[in-house]
Protein backbone atom coordinates (compact mmCIF):
# COMPACT_ATOMS: atom_id res chain seq x y z
CA UNK A 1 0.00 0.00 0.00
CA UNK A 2 1.36 3.79 -1.13
CA UNK A 3 1.15 6.12 2.02
CA UNK A 4 -0.02 9.37 1.09
CA UNK A 5 -1.33 12.65 2.17
CA UNK A 6 -4.43 14.83 1.05
CA UNK A 7 -3.29 18.63 0.06
CA UNK A 8 -5.28 21.29 -0.68
CA UNK A 9 -2.77 22.88 -2.68
CA UNK A 10 -2.50 26.46 -2.78
CA UNK A 11 -5.67 26.75 -0.23
CA UNK A 12 -3.91 24.52 2.37
CA UNK A 13 -2.71 25.74 5.84
CA UNK A 14 -0.02 22.86 5.50
CA UNK A 15 2.99 22.61 3.12
CA UNK A 16 4.23 20.53 0.93
CA UNK A 17 7.65 20.73 3.09
CA UNK A 18 5.76 19.97 6.62
CA UNK A 19 4.36 16.79 4.92
CA UNK A 20 7.47 15.25 4.03
CA UNK A 21 8.51 15.27 7.55
CA UNK A 22 4.90 12.87 7.90
CA UNK A 23 6.65 10.08 6.27
CA UNK A 24 3.76 10.02 3.04
CA UNK A 25 5.41 9.59 -0.67
CA UNK A 26 2.09 10.29 -2.74
CA UNK A 27 0.03 13.45 -2.02
CA UNK A 28 -3.59 13.73 -3.07
CA UNK A 29 -4.86 16.24 -4.24
CA UNK A 30 -7.29 18.11 -7.00
CA UNK A 31 -7.16 21.80 -8.82
CA UNK A 32 -9.88 23.43 -6.76
CA UNK A 33 -9.80 26.73 -8.09
CA UNK A 34 -11.88 25.30 -11.53
CA UNK A 35 -15.24 24.93 -11.63
CA UNK A 36 -17.60 22.21 -11.67
CA UNK A 37 -17.94 20.89 -15.31
CA UNK A 38 -15.07 22.99 -17.05
CA UNK A 39 -12.32 21.43 -18.23
CA UNK A 40 -8.83 21.37 -16.44
CA UNK A 41 -6.08 22.49 -18.84
CA UNK A 42 -3.42 20.15 -19.50
CA UNK A 43 -0.71 23.08 -18.87
CA UNK A 44 -2.48 23.97 -15.18
CA UNK A 45 -2.04 20.34 -14.63
CA UNK A 46 1.84 20.05 -15.19
CA UNK A 47 2.27 22.85 -13.44
CA UNK A 48 1.04 21.88 -10.31
CA UNK A 49 2.60 18.32 -10.83
CA UNK A 50 5.77 19.98 -11.14
CA UNK A 51 5.39 21.64 -7.63
CA UNK A 52 4.65 18.35 -5.84
CA UNK A 53 7.64 16.75 -7.64
CA UNK A 54 9.83 19.30 -6.85
CA UNK A 55 9.32 18.48 -3.33
CA UNK A 56 9.66 14.72 -3.46
CA UNK A 57 6.13 13.33 -4.05
CA UNK A 58 3.96 12.07 -6.60
CA UNK A 59 0.49 12.86 -7.29
CA UNK A 60 -1.03 9.69 -6.83
CA UNK A 61 -4.71 10.32 -6.77
CA UNK A 62 -6.82 13.23 -7.95
CA UNK A 63 -8.99 14.08 -5.17
CA UNK A 64 -11.72 14.75 -6.69
CA UNK A 65 -12.48 15.40 -10.29
CA UNK A 66 -16.50 16.56 -9.17
CA UNK A 67 -19.18 15.64 -11.44
CA UNK A 68 -21.66 18.50 -11.96
CA UNK A 69 -24.74 18.63 -10.34
CA UNK A 70 -26.44 18.37 -14.04
CA UNK A 71 -25.18 15.05 -14.32
CA UNK A 72 -26.20 13.70 -11.48
CA UNK A 73 -29.73 15.43 -11.96
CA UNK A 74 -29.90 13.96 -15.47
CA UNK A 75 -30.49 17.35 -16.46
CA UNK A 76 -31.07 18.74 -20.66
CA UNK A 77 -28.19 17.95 -22.92
CA UNK A 78 -24.99 16.90 -21.26
CA UNK A 79 -23.26 16.20 -24.06
CA UNK A 80 -20.85 19.26 -23.44
CA UNK A 81 -20.32 18.21 -19.30
CA UNK A 82 -19.77 14.35 -20.95
CA UNK A 83 -17.09 15.66 -23.39
CA UNK A 84 -15.14 18.22 -20.72
CA UNK A 85 -14.55 15.04 -18.27
CA UNK A 86 -13.30 13.20 -20.67
CA UNK A 87 -11.42 15.46 -21.80
CA UNK A 88 -9.79 16.46 -18.28
CA UNK A 89 -9.05 12.67 -17.64
CA UNK A 90 -6.84 12.66 -21.30
CA UNK A 91 -5.26 16.31 -19.82
CA UNK A 92 -4.82 14.41 -16.27
CA UNK A 93 -3.51 10.95 -18.20
CA UNK A 94 -1.05 13.01 -20.56
CA UNK A 95 0.87 14.28 -16.88
CA UNK A 96 0.80 10.85 -15.47
CA UNK A 97 -1.95 11.00 -13.48
CA UNK A 98 -4.36 8.22 -13.68
CA UNK A 99 -6.35 7.65 -10.64
CA UNK A 100 -9.30 9.89 -9.96
CA UNK A 101 -11.19 9.36 -6.98
CA UNK A 102 -15.09 11.24 -7.33
CA UNK A 103 -18.67 10.86 -5.60
CA UNK A 104 -21.80 10.89 -6.68
CA UNK A 105 -23.38 12.53 -3.88
CA UNK A 106 -26.28 14.99 -5.09
CA UNK A 107 -25.86 19.02 -4.02
CA UNK A 108 -23.96 17.91 -0.45
CA UNK A 109 -20.19 15.65 0.16
CA UNK A 110 -19.19 14.89 3.70
CA UNK A 111 -21.91 16.07 6.10
CA UNK A 112 -21.57 16.73 9.67
CA UNK A 113 -22.93 18.71 12.74
CA UNK A 114 -20.24 19.59 14.82
CA UNK A 115 -16.92 20.20 13.78
CA UNK A 116 -14.97 20.22 16.57
CA UNK A 117 -16.99 17.83 18.95
CA UNK A 118 -14.81 17.06 22.40
CA UNK A 119 -12.61 13.72 22.72
CA UNK A 120 -12.63 12.29 25.96
CA UNK A 121 -8.89 13.21 26.84
CA UNK A 122 -8.26 16.50 25.05
CA UNK A 123 -8.23 17.55 21.52
CA UNK A 124 -11.74 17.28 19.18
CA UNK A 125 -13.08 15.78 16.07
CA UNK A 126 -15.73 15.54 13.60
CA UNK A 127 -19.49 14.44 14.98
CA UNK A 128 -22.63 14.05 13.09
CA UNK A 129 -25.91 14.52 15.52
CA UNK A 130 -28.76 13.03 14.04
CA UNK A 131 -30.89 15.02 16.62
CA UNK A 132 -29.30 18.43 15.29
CA UNK A 133 -29.39 17.62 12.03
CA UNK A 134 -33.44 16.64 12.04
CA UNK A 135 -33.66 19.82 14.04
CA UNK A 136 -31.87 21.55 10.51
CA UNK A 137 -34.01 19.99 8.09
CA UNK A 138 -37.51 20.37 10.36
CA UNK A 139 -37.33 23.85 11.95
CA UNK A 140 -34.37 25.40 9.40
CA UNK A 141 -34.46 24.04 6.35
CA UNK A 142 -39.17 23.59 7.13
CA UNK A 143 -38.54 19.95 5.40
CA UNK A 144 -41.52 18.44 7.18
CA UNK A 145 -41.76 14.92 5.59
CA UNK A 146 -38.09 14.82 7.31
CA UNK A 147 -39.65 13.59 10.40
CA UNK A 148 -40.21 9.59 8.66
CA UNK A 149 -35.90 9.72 8.85
CA UNK A 150 -35.33 9.94 12.42
CA UNK A 151 -35.70 7.74 15.40
CA UNK A 152 -38.30 9.00 18.28
CA UNK A 153 -35.44 10.11 20.04
CA UNK A 154 -33.59 12.42 17.64
CA UNK A 155 -37.09 13.87 17.04
CA UNK A 156 -37.35 14.61 20.43
CA UNK A 157 -33.84 16.40 21.16
CA UNK A 158 -34.08 18.06 18.01
CA UNK A 159 -37.20 19.89 19.23
CA UNK A 160 -35.50 20.77 21.95
CA UNK A 161 -32.46 22.08 20.45
CA UNK A 162 -34.54 24.18 18.50
CA UNK A 163 -36.23 25.91 21.33
CA UNK A 164 -33.04 26.80 22.55
CA UNK A 165 -30.72 27.46 20.17
CA UNK A 166 -29.83 31.27 19.66
CA UNK A 167 -29.27 32.43 16.08
CA UNK A 168 -25.63 32.44 16.83
CA UNK A 169 -26.01 28.30 16.97
CA UNK A 170 -28.05 28.20 14.16
CA UNK A 171 -25.24 29.68 12.19
CA UNK A 172 -23.02 27.60 12.98
CA UNK A 173 -24.84 24.36 12.09
CA UNK A 174 -25.38 25.37 8.95
CA UNK A 175 -21.55 26.55 8.36
CA UNK A 176 -20.61 22.71 9.83
CA UNK A 177 -23.34 21.53 7.70
CA UNK A 178 -21.69 23.20 4.14
CA UNK A 179 -18.38 22.64 4.88
CA UNK A 180 -17.65 19.10 3.55
CA UNK A 181 -17.94 20.66 -0.02
CA UNK A 182 -14.26 20.92 -0.92
CA UNK A 183 -14.33 22.18 -4.43
CA UNK A 184 -17.09 24.68 -4.12
CA UNK A 185 -15.83 27.28 -2.28
CA UNK A 186 -19.08 29.65 -2.63
CA UNK A 187 -21.21 27.76 0.11
CA UNK A 188 -24.93 27.58 0.59
CA UNK A 189 -27.46 29.92 2.69
CA UNK A 190 -30.74 28.36 3.33
CA UNK A 191 -32.33 30.18 0.37
CA UNK A 192 -29.50 28.66 -1.59
CA UNK A 193 -29.87 25.30 -0.52
CA UNK A 194 -33.82 25.30 -0.85
CA UNK A 195 -33.49 26.46 -4.36
CA UNK A 196 -30.53 23.33 -4.69
CA UNK A 197 -32.34 20.52 -3.36
CA UNK A 198 -35.45 21.66 -5.61
CA UNK A 199 -33.54 20.50 -8.11
CA UNK A 200 -33.87 16.98 -6.85
CA UNK A 201 -37.46 16.96 -6.48
CA UNK A 202 -38.70 14.02 -7.93
CA UNK A 203 -35.95 12.25 -8.22
CA UNK A 204 -35.51 8.64 -6.43
CA UNK A 205 -32.91 6.20 -5.99
CA UNK A 206 -33.86 4.48 -9.02
CA UNK A 207 -33.56 7.70 -11.10
CA UNK A 208 -30.44 8.67 -9.69
CA UNK A 209 -28.63 4.98 -10.24
CA UNK A 210 -29.63 5.48 -13.93
CA UNK A 211 -28.11 8.75 -14.16
CA UNK A 212 -24.78 7.28 -12.84
CA UNK A 213 -24.73 4.62 -14.59
CA UNK A 214 -25.20 6.72 -17.89
CA UNK A 215 -22.09 8.60 -16.41
CA UNK A 216 -20.05 5.40 -16.31
CA UNK A 217 -21.18 4.88 -19.83
CA UNK A 218 -19.99 7.81 -21.16
CA UNK A 219 -16.62 8.12 -19.23
CA UNK A 220 -15.90 4.39 -18.48
CA UNK A 221 -14.49 3.47 -22.21
CA UNK A 222 -12.05 6.31 -21.96
CA UNK A 223 -10.66 5.43 -19.05
CA UNK A 224 -10.35 2.23 -20.57
CA UNK A 225 -8.45 3.80 -23.16
CA UNK A 226 -6.25 6.40 -21.22
CA UNK A 227 -5.14 4.18 -18.77
CA UNK A 228 -6.99 5.86 -15.92
CA UNK A 229 -8.70 4.13 -12.47
CA UNK A 230 -12.04 6.03 -11.51
CA UNK A 231 -13.06 4.96 -8.21
CA UNK A 232 -15.94 6.35 -6.73
CA UNK A 233 -16.30 7.66 -2.89
CA UNK A 234 -18.99 6.01 -0.89
CA UNK A 235 -21.81 8.27 0.48
CA UNK A 236 -21.22 9.99 3.93
CA UNK A 237 -23.06 9.79 5.77
CA UNK A 238 -24.40 6.15 4.40
CA UNK A 239 -28.10 7.61 4.53
CA UNK A 240 -30.59 9.67 2.83
CA UNK A 241 -30.25 13.34 3.69
CA UNK A 242 -32.37 16.42 3.10
CA UNK A 243 -34.73 14.35 1.03
CA UNK A 244 -31.96 13.84 -1.17
CA UNK A 245 -31.24 9.43 -2.39
CA UNK A 246 -28.03 7.89 -1.42
CA UNK A 247 -27.10 5.41 -3.47
CA UNK A 248 -23.45 4.09 -2.56
CA UNK A 249 -23.84 3.24 0.88
CA UNK A 250 -23.56 -0.03 1.13
CA UNK A 251 -22.28 -3.56 -0.90
CA UNK A 252 -25.50 -4.09 -2.35
CA UNK A 253 -24.92 -0.29 -3.89
CA UNK A 254 -20.84 -1.34 -5.01
CA UNK A 255 -22.29 -4.86 -6.54
CA UNK A 256 -24.65 -2.42 -8.67
CA UNK A 257 -21.57 0.14 -9.33
CA UNK A 258 -19.30 -2.20 -10.31
CA UNK A 259 -21.50 -4.08 -12.64
CA UNK A 260 -23.21 -1.39 -14.08
CA UNK A 261 -19.98 -1.14 -16.22
CA UNK A 262 -17.89 -3.95 -15.44
CA UNK A 263 -14.52 -3.07 -16.40
CA UNK A 264 -11.41 -2.20 -13.71
CA UNK A 265 -11.35 1.00 -15.01
CA UNK A 266 -14.67 1.41 -12.61
CA UNK A 267 -13.64 0.65 -9.56
CA UNK A 268 -13.64 1.86 -5.43
CA UNK A 269 -12.51 4.20 -3.41
CA UNK A 270 -12.88 2.02 0.17
CA UNK A 271 -13.95 4.43 3.02
CA UNK A 272 -13.82 3.06 6.23
CA UNK A 273 -15.28 6.10 7.88
CA UNK A 274 -18.18 6.91 5.26
CA UNK A 275 -18.95 2.84 5.18
CA UNK A 276 -18.51 2.28 8.38
CA UNK A 277 -21.30 4.63 9.72
CA UNK A 278 -23.89 2.54 8.38
CA UNK A 279 -24.61 -0.23 10.82
CA UNK A 280 -25.42 -3.24 8.38
CA UNK A 281 -21.98 -2.42 6.63
CA UNK A 282 -19.26 -5.44 7.04
CA UNK A 283 -16.29 -3.68 6.66
CA UNK A 284 -13.58 -6.91 6.76
CA UNK A 285 -15.97 -9.35 4.62
CA UNK A 286 -16.56 -5.72 1.91
CA UNK A 287 -13.16 -5.15 1.97
CA UNK A 288 -12.39 -8.66 0.91
CA UNK A 289 -15.02 -8.90 -1.85
CA UNK A 290 -13.94 -5.36 -3.22
CA UNK A 291 -10.20 -5.58 -3.09
CA UNK A 292 -9.80 -6.17 -6.41
CA UNK A 293 -11.98 -3.54 -7.64
CA UNK A 294 -10.49 -0.73 -4.84
CA UNK A 295 -7.80 1.68 -6.16
CA UNK A 296 -7.77 3.59 -3.22
CA UNK A 297 -8.41 3.87 0.15
CA UNK A 298 -9.64 6.26 2.83
CA UNK A 299 -8.97 4.35 6.48
CA UNK A 300 -10.72 6.24 9.45
CA UNK A 301 -12.75 5.19 12.35
CA UNK A 302 -15.98 5.87 13.84
CA UNK A 303 -18.27 5.90 16.86
CA UNK A 304 -21.89 4.77 15.78
CA UNK A 305 -24.35 5.53 18.11
CA UNK A 306 -28.24 3.71 18.55
CA UNK A 307 -30.03 6.90 17.14
CA UNK A 308 -28.02 7.55 14.11
CA UNK A 309 -25.61 9.42 15.23
CA UNK A 310 -21.78 8.89 14.87
CA UNK A 311 -18.52 10.82 15.79
CA UNK A 312 -14.96 9.98 14.15
CA UNK A 313 -12.75 8.19 16.28
CA UNK A 314 -9.08 7.58 16.55
CA UNK A 315 -7.73 5.92 13.70
CA UNK A 316 -7.30 2.44 15.85
CA UNK A 317 -10.35 2.82 17.91
CA UNK A 318 -14.14 2.92 17.11
CA UNK A 319 -15.98 0.23 15.48
CA UNK A 320 -14.23 -0.89 12.75
CA UNK A 321 -11.47 -3.36 13.04
CA UNK A 322 -9.19 -1.50 11.07
CA UNK A 323 -6.52 -4.76 11.66
CA UNK A 324 -8.90 -6.95 9.51
CA UNK A 325 -9.74 -4.40 7.28
CA UNK A 326 -5.92 -3.99 6.23
CA UNK A 327 -5.40 -7.63 6.65
CA UNK A 328 -7.71 -7.70 3.40
CA UNK A 329 -6.31 -5.46 1.17
CA UNK A 330 -2.56 -6.29 2.45
CA UNK A 331 -3.69 -10.17 1.46
CA UNK A 332 -4.86 -9.05 -2.06
CA UNK A 333 -1.18 -7.74 -3.06
CA UNK A 334 -1.77 -4.80 -4.82
CA UNK A 335 -0.42 -0.94 -4.36
CA UNK A 336 -3.42 0.33 -3.35
CA UNK A 337 -2.89 4.39 -2.59
CA UNK A 338 -4.31 5.11 1.02
CA UNK A 339 -4.48 8.11 3.36
CA UNK A 340 -5.26 8.34 7.32
CA UNK A 341 -8.55 10.08 6.35
CA UNK A 342 -9.18 13.37 8.52
CA UNK A 343 -8.43 12.64 12.44
CA UNK A 344 -8.43 14.51 15.50
CA UNK A 345 -7.56 17.98 16.31
CA UNK A 346 -4.93 17.39 18.77
CA UNK A 347 -2.35 19.92 20.06
CA UNK A 348 -1.61 23.07 18.27
CA UNK A 349 -3.37 21.91 15.52
CA UNK A 350 -7.04 23.79 16.37
CA UNK A 351 -4.52 27.47 15.89
CA UNK A 352 -3.74 26.30 12.07
CA UNK A 353 -7.04 26.83 10.86
CA UNK A 354 -6.62 23.80 8.29
CA UNK A 355 -10.07 22.31 6.50
CA UNK A 356 -12.07 20.79 9.08
CA UNK A 357 -11.41 17.42 9.68
CA UNK A 358 -7.50 17.73 7.57
CA UNK A 359 -5.20 18.90 11.19
CA UNK A 360 -1.69 18.37 10.67
CA UNK A 361 -0.92 16.74 14.38
CA UNK A 362 -4.01 14.20 14.18
CA UNK A 363 -3.60 12.84 10.66
CA UNK A 364 0.59 12.31 11.59
CA UNK A 365 -1.11 10.10 14.65
CA UNK A 366 -3.39 8.17 11.99
CA UNK A 367 -0.45 7.85 9.33
CA UNK A 368 2.07 6.23 12.25
CA UNK A 369 -0.82 3.83 13.77
CA UNK A 370 -1.36 2.65 10.19
CA UNK A 371 1.89 2.40 9.02
CA UNK A 372 2.68 0.19 12.29
CA UNK A 373 -0.40 -2.27 11.88
CA UNK A 374 0.28 -2.71 7.75
CA UNK A 375 4.07 -3.41 9.01
CA UNK A 376 2.99 -5.45 11.79
CA UNK A 377 0.92 -7.50 9.41
CA UNK A 378 3.37 -7.52 6.54
CA UNK A 379 5.79 -8.89 9.58
CA UNK A 380 2.91 -11.89 10.05
CA UNK A 381 2.72 -12.72 6.45
CA UNK A 382 6.54 -12.67 5.61
CA UNK A 383 6.48 -15.27 9.19
CA UNK A 384 3.93 -17.38 8.06
CA UNK A 385 5.22 -18.00 4.17
CA UNK A 386 8.49 -18.53 5.50
CA UNK A 387 6.95 -21.23 7.89
CA UNK A 388 4.88 -22.83 5.11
Amino acid sequence: MIESWRWYGPFDKITLPEIAQTGATGIVTALHEIPYGEVWPRATIAARHAEIRAAGFDWVVVESLPIHERIKRGDGDLSALFANYRQSMANLAAEGVTTICYNFMPVLDWTRTDLAAPVARGGSCLRFEASKMAAFELYMLGRAEAEADYTPEALQKAAIWHQQASASDKATLLHSIMSGLPGAYDRYDIAGLKAALQGYDGLDQDALRANYTRFLQEVVPAAEDLGIKLCVHPDDPPRDILGLPRIVSDAEDIRFILNAVDSPANGLTFCTGSLGANPANDLPAMAREFAGRTHFAHLRNVRKDPDGSFEEAAHLEGDTDMVAVLAAFLAADRAIPYRPDHGHELLDDAARGTHPGYPLVGRLRGLAELRGVIAGLGHLARAESGRA
